[in-house]
């Protein structure tokens, strides 16, 4: 496969590093990028061993009319995964964002929206049954005080769409690992610990959740403390459940100097640190690779150069501190 020239020195990838701890790393992936560019190609599958897809596993991109599903942006992301050795996190069946408008503004009972997220979460996984190892069962349902967020899914169908959910993935694809995914949960504050009282509350009721997936779209100047991403892992381990970051990225304020790279890239360090110090902790997802496709600077005016790779392929000071963490552990 082509390889962009110059794009990294010699030496082991991040997916041999991360392969010989026996711990993930993935990517989100643009599925347009990844059709339309050799270089994009080239660097996902050299330097990772696990994706997930960006927005084609969405509600809105699989099931755009009511019962017409689309399959052919994941289909392709999966074959891809499958023909490099890669495995595949499916990101998300239950989420309050990126739903359709035949959806979200029709007139429906309770019973009627439950019965739509039976069949699209039945008919996904079960396409992808044997394919994709894990999924993102339901995405950001818990608010600050414990109770469940007030969001479209809980407001209309009620809050069993949770329970609901794990227990139709697990009927579609008994072996894929069934996640719940939030955002703020590797801290210690109040967030972290509603996330961790919200799955052990799903566990005591017997709900078929596997673990817990930590979002961390960090900025560099406000960095997570090691410690604490090891005390929540920790926390969800003595539950029975692994824990994934599912959604890593770091941004800075653009243009981006050295001193503000290496600052990223010292979180970055202190990140891949903790997993690697973490057993329960078994998949690290970068929410993509390169800044050329980052959804960062689109949403956080005159912020961006989040990922490890820069535009043109060339590794940050990030990259660099990623690797040194995982051969860190190798070499012990």
């Amino acid at each position: 496969m082509h390889v962009p020239e110059g794009f990294r020195d010699a030496g082991p990838t991040l997916r041999a590093l991360a392969a010989a701890r026996g711990l993930r790393i993935g990517a989100a992936v643009n599925v347009q990028a990844l059709r339309d560019d050799a270089d994009y190609r080239a660097v996902l599958a050299a330097e990772f061993n696990a994706v997930t897809a960006e927005n084609a596993m969405k509600f809105a991109p699989f099931q755009p009319e009511r019962g017409i599903f689309r399959f052919d942006d994941a289909d392709e992301l999966v074959s891809f995964a499958e023909a490099h050795g890669m495995t595949v996190r499916g990101h998300t069946l239950a989420w309050h964002e990126t739903l359709p408008s035949w959806l979200t503004e029709a007139d429906h009972t309770p019973g009627e929206l439950l019965d739509i997220l039976h069949t699209h979460i039945q008919t996904v996984v079960d396409h992808f049954r044997g394919r994709v190892f894990a999924w993102d069962v339901v995405n950001e349902a818990v608010a600050e005080d414990g109770s469940y967020r007030d969001t479209f899914w809980h407001r209309h169908a009620g809050p069993r769409f949770v329970d609901l959910a794990f227990q139709w993935a697990r009927e579609a694809d008994p072996d894929a690992r069934l996640f719940y995914n939030d955002f703020q949960g590797e801290g210690s504050g109040h967030r972290a610990k509603t996330i961790y009282r919200f799955v052990k509350r799903l566990r005591a009721r017997g709900v078929p959740i596997d673990g817990v997936g930590l979002q961390m779209h960090l900025r560099a100047d406000r960095p997570p403390n090691r410690r604490h991403i090891v005390r929540a892992v920790k926390r969800f381990a003595s539950l029975g459940l692994e824990t994934h970051i599912t959604e890593l990225d770091v941004r800075v304020p653009v243009p981006a100097d050295w001193l503000v790279l290496d600052r990223q890239a010292s979180v970055y360090g202190d990140v891949f640190s903790a997993a690697t110090a973490s057993p329960g902790c078994t998949n690290v997802v970068l929410w993509g690779f390169t800044d050329r496709y980052s959804w960062i600077p689109h949403r956080f005016e005159d912020w961006g150069a989040a990922l490890p790779f820069d535009d043109s392929y060339r590794p940050k000071p990030a990259y660099a501190a990623i690797a040194t963490e995982l051969g860190k552990r190798n070499s012990q």
